[in-house]
């Protein structure tokens, strides 16, 4: 308990920072669900609604859902699809939208273990079909996760994750985002996960959404199949 209260203190003063540079610190809500058909193949659906400052200025949600399918032990592969909406900065969704958008999106993701510690590298690329035109566009994330606790049940209730994420286009400036999250994981069950955590977002001349830091609250629900053996562990990495 002791490593969790200094995880929940150290999220806290980067929070503070994060406002105090700012100004506002806007909120990334998530509900995900997904259900395990099998040890290797998976569906999920998942909701975000966010905001430029504290629940107040929503400017942007995305309903989105998709198969995972377990190649490998480490080989993730993942077909997902989506609706994204981001509105104008002053208010809570303020018309005319900056982007419509329907988004298709293959992806890989690689796992190593080294002892607890857990590293993943999220390769996926993007075709999104917005208001503005058709664009590309392709993300690398590096992420590391490592459990807290005492374990029961086979997992342990508690993982401290940290990860980065680059985003590139195929047109110039080519760089368009870097994302920094921080999160903390606590799991009251086997089909169940809380999630909060402190997200920067740093945008490079891009209009669909605006760049600011967040204070990150997520649910995620799993639902297994009967006969499944998968083992329950805490929620990967945040899925944006």
């Amino acid at each position: 308990m002791k490593q969790v209260f200094l995880v929940v203190t150290l999220i806290i003063l980067c929070t503070n920072t994060g406002e105090a540079q700012t100004s506002d610190l806007g909120s990334w809500n998530i509900l995900n669900l997904k259900y395990n058909h099998s040890d290797k193949l998976s569906f999920f659906g998942e909701a975000q609604l966010r905001s430029l400052k504290f629940y107040n200025n929503f400017h942007y949600y995305e309903y989105k859902g998709g198969i995972d399918y377990q190649v490998y032990k480490n080989v993730k592969l993942t077909l997902g699809a989506g609706s994204y909406q981001t509105y104008k900065e002053g208010g809570n969704f303020i018309l005319p939208k900056n982007n419509d958008e329907f988004r298709l999106w293959p992806q890989l993701v690689l796992f190593q273990s080294i002892g607890k510690l857990k590293i993943e590298q999220r390769y996926r690329t993007e075709l999104r079909f917005t208001s503005n035109g058709y664009r590309n566009r392709y993300r690398y994330r590096l992420g590391a996760s490592y459990p807290l606790g005492k374990e029961k049940n086979g997992y342990k209730p508690f993982q401290l994750s940290v990860s980065d994420e680059i985003f590139f286009t195929d047109n110039e400036p080519y760089f368009e985002r870097n994302r920094l999250l921080f999160a903390l994981n606590y799991k009251p069950s086997k089909s169940s996960t809380i999630q909060i955590g402190y997200l920067h977002q740093f945008d490079y001349k891009i209009n669909d959404e605006t760049g600011r830091d967040f204070l990150v609250l997520g649910l995620y629900f799993d639902l297994f199949r009967k006969g499944t053996t998968k083992s329950p562990t805490n929620n990967e990495l945040i899925d944006n």
